[in-house]
């Protein structure tokens, strides 16, 4: 089979590789990796190129993934994913595609256990059969079964049953903006969950909080420090991990706001300073 081929696989690899790795440079990195050894493959001896590509990108991504977690409990502060444009995470053409690429999933699978995560990604968002996963992540059939339920089961704690709408979403996401850039600590508190979580990941590079920011009151007093504290310009709307975020100037840097909203209100809010992780979401000039 020519290359060509595989760049028409491309897309959908680099969608799961970074739904495995919350890194798109890394599942970059896979991807280049699982092209060359395409390459070198008998490709006359492929009977389903997607399965022999699908299981390739997983298990180099499984084994990424691995050493992977070792350096991010070592990172400093909270380590939150690498936001990509909607338009570079990959097809989004299913509910449970988009669902799995949103940045509150990506953050919240960082509690699962590779296998996990792989066992996860795999049926919810590509619909493999569980004989297949068991192969790629090397397990039985009722092992695999068991560790999506686990890894469901987990994940649902921190989801809303019913997410927003994208008009909704954005809706809230305008108000959120609003009252931030007014200093309305009134209106902020009508649209904080009581249990909001506010995340900030400088990665050492830029000042911000070493530790999650938990309660209403707790974040509110943050974001009242930060905003006398700090001129905030520039703001934009731009469309991260298949749904509304707000890119900012902060002094001389930048950041990137994302809210993740339950029950109607905000019940999360990841913020990324660490400039090494906002390379593609630049709004265009």
């Amino acid at each position: 089979m020519p290359a060509v081929d595989f760049e028409d696989y491309r897309p959908m690899l680099l969608g799961l590789a970074y739904r495995l790795l919350g890194s798109m440079w890394d599942a970059e990195d896979v991807v280049q990796e699982a092209w060359l050894r395409w390459q070198g493959t008998d490709r006359g001896q492929i009977r389903e190129p997607r399965a022999f590509l699908v299981t390739v990108v997983s298990r180099l991504a499984l084994d990424q993934l691995r050493s992977a977690r070792v350096k991010r409990e070592a990172y400093t502060g909270p380590w939150l994913p690498e936001p990509v444009t909607t338009a570079e995470a990959g097809p989004l053409d299913t509910a449970e595609l988009r669902d799995t690429v949103s940045y509150a999933t990506l953050h919240m699978m960082e509690k699962l256990s590779p296998p996990e995560r792989a066992v996860f990604v795999l049926r919810e968002a590509f619909e493999l059969p569980y004989d297949q996963i068991a192969e790629i992540v090397g397990s039985s059939v009722a092992n695999a079964r068991q560790m999506h339920r686990r890894a469901s089961v987990r994940l649902a704690e921190g989801r809303d049953r019913f997410q927003p709408s994208a008009e909704d979403h954005a809706k809230l996401l305008a108000k959120f903006m609003e009252a931030a850039a007014g200093g309305d600590l009134g209106a902020l508190t009508d649209l904080f969950h009581e249990d909001v979580v506010a995340w900030n990941d400088g990665g050492g590079k830029v000042r911000a909080a070493l530790r999650p920011i938990v309660g209403r009151h707790k974040v509110l007093a943050f974001l009242e420090g930060l905003l006398s504290r700090y001129d905030f310009t520039e703001a934009r709307v731009v469309d991260v991990n298949g749904g509304p975020a707000v890119w900012t100037r902060v002094g001389d840097g930048n950041q990137l706001v994302v809210v993740d909203i339950r029950d109607g209100l905000v019940r999360g809010i990841y913020t990324v300073l660490n400039p090494d992780k906002l390379e593609r979401v630049r709004p265009p000039l």
